[in-house]
C-alpha cells in the first residue's frame, strides 16, 4: 500500500513539477530577452494591454476578469505568461468542436413532452420559468412519470447503489470524478466484473485529475482486461496547458435506463464514513426511477461519444427499453448538466432562479461558498425581502485556504440577514437547494468558481416532488448539529485573518 501511495503521489509531482518547469523557463526567457534587446519590455508592456484589453472585452464574470487583470498589472511578465497558459475558461479547439458536435447530435433525442410542460404551468408559473430556463439553454427537459428517493448520507445511498447495480440485466453506465481503492470501490468493482462477465455493457468514465493521487496510470487497462469499457476524461499530461482547468466534475450511474444516481457522492471510502478524513463526512445523494433517467443516459453517451469517438445509436437505451411498465408519478423532476463550453452559467442560474423566486425560505448545502457579486446579491436581497435564508458550510474543511475564503463571505451576508451554519462533526460536501416546501435541487456543483465556470457538472431540479421534503427535513434536522456563525464571531477576527481575507478575496476566481 506504501509503494502504492509513493508512485500515485510521484506521478502527481511528476507532472506539477513539469508544468511548473515549463511556465519558469518561458517566464525566465522573457526576463533574458528584455535584458538582452531593449525594445522587449516595452513589447512586453504592448502585450499585457492587449491581454488585459482582450479579457476585458470578453464575456466572463466580472470577478474572474478582475483577478486576472490584477495579476497581469502586478507581475507583467509572468502574469501574462500565466494567464495565456491557464487563464481561458473554455476548453481548446479539437475537444470543443468534438463535444459541439455530440451535443447537437444528442440534442434530437431531447425533445420537451409538451404536455408535460403544460401541466408544469398550469400548477405553477414561477416553476414553469424556472423549468424553461434549463430546457431552453442546456436543453434538458422536465419529467414526470419518475420516482425521486434522497439520501442524507453517502452510507445510505451506497448500500442502495449495490443493490441496484446487482439487479441490473442490460447496461450499467457509470461517470465520477474521484475513485479511489477501498472498500467502496472494491464492492462495486466486484460487481461491475461480474455483471461484464455476463455480457452486460458496463461502462466507466473518469476524470484523470480527480484520481491522479488514488489510482495508478493502468487503472483503464486494468478495468478493460476485466470486461469492463473505460474512458479517462482529460488525461494529465506534464505540459502547461489551459486543458488542464477544465474537469468533469460529474457523479452519474444509469442502471438499464431507468435507474440513475447523482450528487455529491464520489466513489471513496471517506463519502461513506469507511475511512475518516476531516470528521464526519456529510454528504447528499438522489436516485430516479423512470423516464427522466434518459437525460443523464443521454448526458453520459454524450461524453462517451467525444472521448472514445464511438458513434452512439441513442435510441436502444431510452427508458422503456427495458421496463415496459408505467413508471409511477412523483411530481415534476428535470435532471441537467453545465459545461465550460459556453458562458451560459446553468448551475449558477438554477439557484439564482430558486432563491429570486423563493416566498418563505431557502436553505443551502454548499462545501465551499466562494461566490460573485450576482450570487451575494441575491442571497443578500432575499433575506432583506423577509425570506428565511440559512446556509449550512463544513465545521471541519478540506482546504484550509478555501475555508478562510468561505468565512470571508460571512460578514455580508449576515448583516444582511442571512444564517449561517457550520457543522460541527466534520466535513459538509452536499450540493443542496432547498425551497418553500415545493423546489429543490441536488447535484454536484458548488458555490465556487470552479464548479460554476470551468467544470463539467449536473443536477436534478424538482418541483412538488417526493424528494423534496425529504432534503427540507435533513436540513431542519442538520441545523442541531452545527454552530450558528453570529456577527461578533465575525468582528472578533484577528487583523492578520482580515488581510488574509482580502487578499484571497482578489484572486478568489483563480482558486
Amino acid at each position: 500500500m506504501k509503494k502504492s501511495s509513493k508512485r500515485l503521489l510521484g506521478r502527481i509531482i511528476t507532472i506539477a513539477l513539469a508544468v511548473l518547469t515549463q511556465v519558469i523557463w518561458i517566464i525566465l526567457g522573457v526576463f533574458v530577452l528584455r535584458n538582452r534587446f531593449p525594445f522587449v519590455a516595452p513589447l512586453i508592456e504592448i502585450i499585457s494591454v492587449i491581454a488585459i484589453l482582450w479579457l476585458v472585452s470578453k464575456d466572463i464574470n466580472p470577478a474572474y476578469k478582475l483577478a486576472w487583470t490584477i495579476l497581469i498589472l502586478a507581475v507583467p511578465v509572468a502574469g501574462a505568461v500565466i494567464y495565456l497558459m491557464f487563464g481561458k475558461t473554455r476548453l481548446g479547439k479539437e475537444m470543443q468542436a468534438k463535444l459541439d458536435e455530440s451535443f447537437q447530435e444528442a440534442s434530437k433525442y431531447l425533445a420537451q413532452d409538451e404536455a408535460v410542460g403544460e401541466r408544469l404551468l398550469e400548477e405553477s408559473k414561477a416553476a414553469s420559468c424556472q423549468s424553461a430556463y434549463i430546457r431552453q439553454t442546456a436543453g434538458f427537459p422536465v419529467y414526470q412519470k419518475t420516482k425521486t428517493r434522497y439520501f442524507r448520507v453517502g452510507q445510505e445511498l451506497y448500500s442502495t447503489l449495490l443493490c441496484e447495480l446487482k439487479k441490473a440485466e442490460h447496461y450499467i453506465f457509470m461517470e465520477y470524478f474521484i475513485i479511489d481503492d477501498g472498500e467502496m470501490w472494491q464492492g462495486i468493482l466486484d460487481i461491475l466484473e461480474e455483471k461484464a462477465r455476463l455480457g452486460l455493457d458496463v461502462r466507466l468514465i473518469y476524470d484523470d485529475w480527480g484520481c491522479a493521487s488514488t489510482m495508478p496510470q493502468e487503472f483503464q487497462l486494468s478495468l478493460q482486461r476485466r470486461g469492463i469499457r473505460c474512458e479517462i476524461f482529460n488525461p494529465l499530461m506534464p505540459i502547461a496547458s489551459v486543458l488542464l482547468n477544465n474537469r468533469d466534475h460529474r457523479k452519474i450511474t444509469v442502471i438499464d435506463g431507468y435507474i440513475g444516481f447523482t450528487g455529491g457522492i464520489n466513489l471513496a471510502d471517506e463519502y461513506i464514513n469507511r475511512k475518516e478524513r476531516f470528521g464526519y463526512w456529510k454528504d447528499t445523494g438522489i436516485m430516479l426511477q423512470g423516464e427522466a433517467v434518459w437525460s443523464f443516459t443521454v448526458m453520459f453517451l454524450q461524453m462517451w461519444s467525444v472521448l472514445s469517438r464511438d458513434r452512439i445509436d441513442y435510441g436502444k437505451y431510452r427508458p422503456h427499453e427495458w421496463h415496459e411498465q408505467e413508471f409511477e408519478d412523483d411530481g415534476f423532476v428535470q435532471p441537467y448538466g453545465d459545461t465550460p463550453l459556453d458562458h451560459e452559467t446553468v448551475g449558477e442560474s438554477v439557484y439564482l432562479n430558486i432563491i429570486n423566486r423563493a416566498k418563505k425560505y431557502v436553505y443551502i448545502f454548499t462545501p465551499y461558498l466562494i461566490t460573485d457579486n450576482e450570487m451575494m446579491t441575491a442571497l443578500c436581497l432575499a433575506a432583506k425581502s423577509g425570506i428565511d435564508v440559512r446556509i449550512v458550510t463544513p465545521g471541519i474543511p478540506d482546504k484550509k485556504l478555501v475555508f478562510l475564503l468561505t468565512r470571508s463571505y460571512y460578514d455580508t451576508l449576515l448583516a444582511a440577514g442571512v444564517r449561517i451554519f457550520e457543522y460541527k462533526p466534520g466535513f459538509l460536501h452536499a450540493k443542496s437547494f432547498v425551497c418553500d416546501d415545493r423546489i429543490a435541487t441536488v447535484g454536484t456543483i458548488n458555490l465556487d468558481y470552479r464548479s460554476l465556470y470551468l467544470h463539467f457538472e449536473c443536477g436534478v431540479w424538482m418541483y412538488h416532488s417526493d424528494a423534496v421534503m425529504q432534503i427540507k427535513e435533513d436540513a431542519i434536522a442538520i441545523l442541531e448539529e452545527c454552530r450558528e456563525v453570529t456577527i461578533e464571531d465575525c468582528q472578533n477576527k484577528h487583523t492578520a485573518t482580515r488581510i488574509g481575507q482580502s487578499i484571497l478575496r482578489l484572486f478568489a476566481p483563480l482558486l
